[in-house]
């Protein structure tokens, strides 16, 4: 493959932490070098467009096997490349879960056959994702499994957890966790508060995320096992967070756009987009997560993409299946927070890319030599309206249906291979 040049581009680096004008060269398939001012030959010429490490998204339902009419590999891939996403962490939550490596294997061939991104699969932490038995967690992550997590089922018994923690811990796998306390979360549509009460929906506490992150932060001061917080959304859940920390606990968090981006209050009369898993939180937590995603205290954001079909959402608030598309909106849906001032784009980049690929062990997320050519080039201040009719994702459950956003991908490239015409 000749070499080629990214040529007059808005150089984003958020392992560097700078937003400057400069030039970089890839060859066979990595960066291979990087420069301020005019590029030494010419190349495609990126306008003064941002040109930033590909997505890395932690926390991407596609599935693959049992539910392919909702989303598929091919399907997933496509929508990833037109939002910039260069690399999807796949969840495990399939029918049947992914819990043995024969079941891993099919995913990840599949994944390779169709997905023009690259595809990292995790696995079930317990069979079934049921809570009572651990998984073969060597044997998983041999096969391939970058994270065991059991999604949004929080596993009850704790021996089982610890057990699973501890057996983690001594293969060094990356464990990921959703924290609701679930008892207090069971059949919860909305956040509790003065705006469920007027619509007659049943709410959960904000103190149930935070009783969950305080449980298991006690298991890995036993463990000491890595583990990563899925979504972080409450203010509340925070102090815990900073002190896990701060005790040199080996814990990261994440949240997901929509938490970053929308509050409880647009659930408005009842729309069932809007209905996530946690619940969207009110106006302050919202603020403070994205404070701490600032800071750097939170480390992570993802589309936490989950597909539903058009039956499972057109029911009644209560009843319909929660969670959102955002493969495609997770990049403009960020942008809101940087043309409101709350965060630049460095920030984002090392949340969407850098953070993520250091977590996973990845090269991945820098523009840096010698870091694998996965970029993507957007201009971040270009308008649109979004029409989810036009997604490619095979379900079109997202909440920015008709939205006002700004930021579009220009082009995406995974390896150096341009991907954007397979999107």
């Amino acid at each position: 493959m000749a070499d080629q040049y990214f040529t007059n581009a808005r150089l984003i680096d958020p392992e560097a932490g700078t937003d400057s004008i400069g030039w970089l060269r890839v060859s066979e398939g990595v960066i291979a070098e990087v420069g301020a001012g005019d590029a030494p030959k010419a190349g495609l010429d990126c306008g003064g467009k941002c040109l930033a490490p590909g997505i890395v998204d932690i926390g991407v339902k596609v599935s693959e096997p049992g539910e392919r009419h909702k989303e598929s590999f091919r399907s997933a891939g496509r929508a990833a490349a037109a939002g910039g996403v260069t690399t999807m962490v796949t969840r495990p939550d399939t029918a049947p879960a992914i819990d043995t490596p024969e079941v891993l294997e099919f995913v990840a061939k599949r994944a390779l056959a169709d997905s023009p991104v690259r595809v990292l699969p995790m696995s079930a932490l317990t069979k079934g994702r049921e809570g009572r038995e651990m998984v073969e967690i060597g044997f998983l992550k041999d096969a391939g499994a970058v994270a065991f997590t059991d999604c949004d089922r929080v596993v009850t018994d704790t021996k089982v957890y610890t057990r699973a923690l501890t057996y983690a811990r001594s293969l060094g796998a990356l464990v990921i966790a959703h924290v609701q306390e679930p008892n207090l979360s069971h059949g919860a549509a909305v956040t509790s508060g003065k705006f469920a009460s007027l619509r007659g929906l049943p709410g959960v506490s904000p103190m149930a995320e935070r009783m969950g992150l305080d449980r298991d932060i006690a298991l890995l001061e036993m463990t000491g096992a890595r583990y990563h917080a899925d979504q972080i959304t409450t203010a509340r859940a925070l102090p815990a967070l900073e002190r896990a920390k701060a005790n040199g606990l080996d814990i990261t968090a994440g949240v997901g756009i929509h938490h970053l981006t929308l509050n409880e209050l647009d659930v408005a009369d009842y729309r069932t987009f809007f209905k996530l898993k946690p619940p969207l939180r009110s106006e302050d937590d919202r603020l403070a997560v994205v404070a701490a995603v600032a800071s750097g205290l939170i480390d992570i954001i993802s589309s936490m993409h989950t597909p539903q079909d058009e039956e499972s959402k057109r029911l009644p608030y209560e009843e319909a299946a929660s969670g959102a598309v955002a493969l495609e909106t997770l990049l403009p849906a960020a942008l809101r927070l940087y043309h409101a001032g709350q965060l630049d784009l460095p920030t984002l980049f090392r949340a969407m890319s850098l953070n993520p690929s250091r977590r996973l062990g990845l090269d991945t997320g820098r523009l840096a030599v010698g870091a694998p050519a996965d970029l993507v080039l957007f201009d971040p201040d270009a308008p649109f309206l979004l029409d989810r009719a036009k997604l490619r994702s095979k379900s079109k459950n997202t909440p920015f249906d008709g939205a006002r956003l700004q930021g579009r991908v220009l082009g995406t490239w995974v390896a150096g291979q341009d991907v954007t015409e397979e999107a």
